[in-house]
């Protein structure tokens, strides 16, 4: 339950005196029609009334509005309650009303305005009747507005709390696609240096170095969904040179980057699943010497990435690889999740070799202190 709210004094103040106004107006003129215009209406008296009229419900506003915003809402579980207390309410208040207009009436009139003959008792009866119908009105507008913004509250704590839910299930979905793919790569590259132990130690150790800085980099960066550009390709440039210590001489690595993109906001490791891709499903069967391209271009405020390789292809068998593997599905699930319908995902092939294109929104990011152009020079 939230805690009950009610309008600023100056706000329900300032309605009730714009509405006194108004009935001061309304009854001089009505006043003066009855008349025929024979008989001078006080203007201030007329006008202190009329204010006195709607200041008592301003003031007994916020006692209402906490009252039904609390303990004695109409909830179907105790609308019975609900309605014997406001009924109460609303006959306290036209009681309140009531006498408040004759004290007010004794104030500025003489005898309060009461006729000779009539007694009291009939002239306070008089006062209350006349003005109940208006009086319940008035308590039951407040009382309805009331469980208006009490509801259009609830209703806005839901959409934020919605929204708060909504955004940790796409973190928490992010947080295991990511899980997902680093003991993916971090298994490939173990099996790549356990190939070349034996018959390389040299490269063996110099890959276990390499990937010691690359899981530093790892680590580092855990719990950031994003990072900037300069960044992820700062740490692609750790896992491909791990995998040119395999391939040694036969792969290549080029960088076609925009420099306006380097403080762009990309997804972690969104672009070294992609390579090693490109590496195992088109470069290794391919007899030859290997070159992997990096692209990265801004076009409006949409940030392109592209992944270029001159490998083999895929055959029917790589084909199905590819798609079903865990680089290509993990990348476009947390595309989708981060940036919805403002992203895309293809791949198109060449005379020779894939490329695989990203579009993303183009999000500016604060470049790490550590983050060196080196890659893109």
């Amino acid at each position: 339950m939230q805690k009950p709210w009610t309008p600023p004094i100056r706000w329900v103040f300032g309605a009730a005196t714009l509405l006194g106004f108004f009935s001061t107006l309304q009854a001089y003129r009505l006043t003066s029609l009855d008349y025929g215009g024979k008989m001078a209406v006080q203007i201030g008296p007329l006008l202190v009334l009329n204010l006195v009229y709607w200041y008592v419900p301003a003031t007994l506003a916020a006692v209402i509005f906490r009252m039904d915003q609390s303990r004695f809402r109409l909830d179907p579980q105790r609308w019975m309650r609900a309605l014997a207390v406001n009924a109460l309410g609303a006959a306290s208040f036209s009681v309140a009303h009531a006498l408040a207009m004759i004290g007010v009436r004794w104030m500025v009139r003489p005898n309060a305005g009461k006729m000779p003959g009539v007694g009291w008792p009939t002239y306070m009866q008089s006062i209350y009747l006349t003005n109940l119908d208006w009086t319940l009105m008035t308590y039951s507008t407040i009382v309805g507005l009331g469980y208006a913004l009490g509801y259009y509250r609830e209703a806005q704590a839901r959409a934020v709390k919605e929204a708060q839910l909504e955004t940790q299930l796409a973190e928490a979905r992010l947080k295991t696609l990511e899980a997902e793919l680093q003991p993916h790569f971090l298994f490939n590259t173990l099996h790549a240096i356990s190939t070349l132990i034996h018959t390389n130690p040299d490269s063996a150790d110099r890959m276990i170095s390499r990937l010691s800085d690359l899981l530093r980099l790892t680590f580092d960066r855990s719990g950031a969904a994003r990072v900037s550009l300069q960044e992820e390709l700062e740490f692609l440039g750790k896992y491909l040179e791990i995998e040119q210590t395999r391939f040694q001489d036969r792969l290549s690595v080029r960088y076609d980057v925009d420099p306006d993109t380097l403080d762009a906001e990309v997804p972690r490791l969104i672009l070294q699943p992609l390579v090693e891709n490109a590496i195992k499903h088109g470069l290794s069967p391919r007899v030859g010497h290997g070159i992997i391209e990096i692209v990265a271009r801004r076009e409006e405020d949409r940030l392109w990435l592209e992944v270029r390789d001159n490998g083999v292809g895929l055959s029917g068998s790589a084909r199905s690889q590819f798609h079903s593997g865990v680089g290509l599905p993990n990348t476009r699930d947390r595309l989708e999740c981060l940036y919805g319908d403002a992203q895309a995902l293809e791949f198109s092939e060449g005379d020779a070799g894939l490329t695989v294109r990203m579009r993303m929104p183009l999000q500016r990011s604060a470049l790490s202190p550590r983050a060196t152009t080196s890659l893109v020079a």
